[in-house]
Formats: structure tokens, C-alpha cells, sequence
């Protein structure tokens, strides 16, 4: 790939960044909250506009239901637009309530069921509203205790969920079903790993897909791999970009393991999933509990930025030449080759080219927008998890 296509494929590229990672957010013990935060989905909207005016790769942000519900969701795409971004993939809750202790969908009684496909079918209706392409599934539907339920049963129950929400979708919607290994069930998870996404999606037809959120595999899983196969078959939706060092922490993305990040966005430029018309979503999803929430989502859009630059220069002929030979020092150090390459500079160039400040971070620490922010977001209530 020549330096001119390297360039061109990291000025289209393009990243949705997540409502919720503007709110106040911690941990179990503590939610720390910070001066300027967002009282409303508008407020979270204008913010997530300022990491776009600033990367130029930001134009679309998530949704999260009940979260950002309004009375007049068309109203607040023509906020958003106003705002040069739109509004993206809407995220279902149903991990929430008092009434999801045993499950949503899964959940051994009818009634909590229907209520929580209420919901699942609801959101439907609010892409409609939106113009929204995914909808994204993830559910913390599990069991503590050997012998709480029926493992069988509850499959059978999340099935019958995924098949009506599935029919219900318009055309040209699709249905995103994440996973995740453990949390908040300890004995076992409804949709713990790729496996069990895959075969649900594949029973229900092209238009699901299978969501890797990074942050939410066992230690030491070669998630690589499963982009990989994924990818070979057809089926990965979209991403979670985040990074984990215990468990599901949430990081900022490539905070803890920029390798693997760098691993990913090769298989993905490998297989020429970059382009938009792959289908494959790529989605911050964060919760920044002690830095600020603005420049923190800036810094992980410019770090995938960064790890997809490494991957785009990777010397596809020499890889292949050395994989072909079976010299596996010569194959592993072109990848190393790309890896240690410092892009920073290539980067600056690409957005100067897009008429941007070379250095996103400091031009947003410059704006201002911080400090009005926090002068003008006085009274009310602010947004946080689980608001």
C-alpha cells in the first residue's frame, strides 16, 4: 500500500463514540463526578460534536435506552445534525431493573420477559425515529448457582427474544448481539463468548451480527482470532473498542495492551474491513471515572487512529513472501516493522490534509469549551450511569 492509499484510508476512516462516556461514571464503590457534565442527551450530543470538530473521525454518536430517552427522538437527530454528527447505533437496557434480578429475556417468568421485549421492540421504534442502521443487544442474563435454572431453557427463552426483535427490524436495520464472559452472573452468562453470539445470529439471518466488545474475554484470549474468523464468515457487526487489564475495566482504548489493538486493526486491514461498505462498526465504548470526559475520548479516538495507521503500513508483500517461505522470524518481524513505527507524524499530516489542528489535544485545550462548559452547566441534574 502506497503512502497516498495510506493516507486516503485514514482520512475516511471513522470511529462512533458513546453517549454515556460523557456522564459521571466509577466503579462499585464510588461514582466521581466532575464539573460540566451533561444534564441531558442534547448536552451529551454537543459535547460528543467536539471530538469530531477536533479528530474529524467522529461524526456519529450511540444512543443508550432509557438513558437518553426524549420525548421527540427525530428532534434530537436534527440537534445532532445541527451539530455536524449523527446519531448512530441505539443500545437496549435491560440489566437495570429490580425485575431483571433473575434475567430479561431469559428470566423464568413470562411477564418479565414480555416486558423486557417491550423494551428490545421499543428501540426499534426509536431507530425509526432516528434514522439508526444497528441495534445493539447485550444482556446480563445469567445465574449464580448451579442449578438455579435451566441452562437449556434460558436459550430457548433468548431465542425466541433475538427471533421477535429480529422480525420487527425495517429494512436496512441490523441487529448487533454483544457477549461477555462473566459480570454481572458468576456462574454462567446467557451469551458468555463469540460462539454463542455466532450460532444465534446465524440461525437468524444476515442481518445479525456479532459484536467483540474488547474488554470482555477471559485473560490471555487471542481476540485476533475471533475478529478473524468472524470476519472470514461474514459476521462481525461491529466493536467495542476499550481496553481491560483485570477485567472488564473499560479502559481507554489501547491503554493497557497497545499490541493487541495493533493485532486487531491488522486483521482488519487484511481483510479490507476499513471501508463503510464492509459493515463493520467501529465504537468507542468507555467510562472515563477520573480523567476528563472530552479530551479522554479524544485521545481514544486518536489511538485507534494510531494502531490503524501501524497496521495500513505493514508490508502486505513481504508478510505474505515470509508466511509463504515458513520464515517465521522474517514474518513476525515485518509485523514488528510496522508496530515500532512511530505514525504521529503521518498522522499530523493526514489531518492538516483535512484542514484539522495536527495536535487534536492540545487545539481542544486551547478552545475553551471546557471551561464554558463548566460555567454554563449549573443546576439540574447531571447524566451518569444509570441516568
Amino acid at each position: 500500500m502506497t503512502e497516498t492509499d495510506v493516507r486516503a484510508a485514514l482520512r475516511a476512516q471513522r470511529i462512533e463514540v458513546p453517549s454515556w462516556a460523557y456522564g459521571n461514571s466509577g466503579t462499585r464503590f464510588k461514582v466521581f463526578a466532575q464539573p460540566g457534565v451533561p444534564r441531558n442527551p442534547e448536552e451529551k450530543i454537543a459535547d460528543a460534536a467536539q471530538v469530531h470538530a477536533y479528530t474529524g473521525v467522529a461524526p456519529v454518536v450511540s444512543l443508550h435506552i432509557p438513558w437518553d430517552r426524549v420525548d421527540d427522538f427525530g428532534k434530537l437527530a436534527s440537534y445532532a445534525a445541527e451539530r455536524g454528527v449523527r446519531i448512530g447505533t441505539i443500545n437496549t437496557n435491560v440489566f437495570q431493573d429490580d425485575d431483571y434480578r433473575l434475567g430479561s429475556v431469559t428470566n423464568p417468568d413470562p411477564r418479565i420477559r414480555r416486558k423486557a421485549l417491550g423494551h428490545l421492540l421499543e428501540c426499534v421504534d426509536i431507530m425509526d425515529a432516528t434514522g439508526s442502521r444497528d441495534l445493539k443487544l447485550w444482556f446480563s442474563d445469567g445465574t449464580n448457582y448451579p442449578g438455579q435454572d435451566d441452562i437449556r431453557a434460558r436459550q430457548d427463552r433468548l431465542a425466541e427474544a433475538l427471533a421477535a426483535t429480529y422480525d420487527r427490524l425495517g429494512p436496512g436495520q441490523r441487529m448487533l448481539l454483544e457477549y461477555k464472559l462473566f459480570e454481572p452472573a458468576f456462574y454462567l452468562t446467557d451469551v458468555p463468548d463469540w460462539g454463542t453470539a455466532y450460532a444465534h445470529c446465524l440461525r437468524l439471518g444476515e442481518r445479525a451480527q456479532v459484536v467483540i466488545d474488547t474488554g470482555h474475554h477471559a485473560p490471555g484470549t487471542n481476540i485476533e482470532f475471533i475478529v478473524a474468523f468472524l470476519l472470514r464468515e461474514g459476521k462481525l457487526g461491529a466493536f467495542d473498542f476499550n481496553s481491560r487489564f483485570y477485567a472488564d475495566d473499560d479502559l481507554m482504548v489501547g491503554a493497557a495492551d497497545p499490541f493487541q489493538l495493533f493485532r486487531i486493526m491488522h486483521e482488519i486491514v487484511r481483510a479490507d474491513a476499513l471501508r463503510a461498505e464492509s459493515g463493520v462498526n467501529f465504537m468507542l465504548d468507555q467510562c472515563h471515572n477520573i480523567e476528563p470526559k472530552i479530551p479522554a475520548q479524544i485521545r481514544s479516538v486518536m489511538n485507534v487512529q494510531e494502531a490503524t495507521a501501524k497496521a495500513l503500513l505493514v508490508d502486505a508483500g513481504a508478510l505474505a513472501a515470509a508466511q509463504a517461505a515458513g520464515d517465521v522470524l522474517g514474518a513476525n518481524g515485518v509485523l514488528m516493522d510496522a508496530y515500532n513505527t512511530d505514525v504521529r507524524p503521518l498522522l499530523a499530516q493526514v489531518r492538516t490534509e483535512m484542514g484539522l489542528d495536527p495536535d487534536p489535544m492540545a487545539a481542544y485545550a486551547r478552545s475553551g469549551y471546557a471551561e464554558r462548559i463548566v460555567a454554563e452547566r449549573v443546576g439540574g441534574q447531571q447524566a451518569g450511569w444509570g441516568a
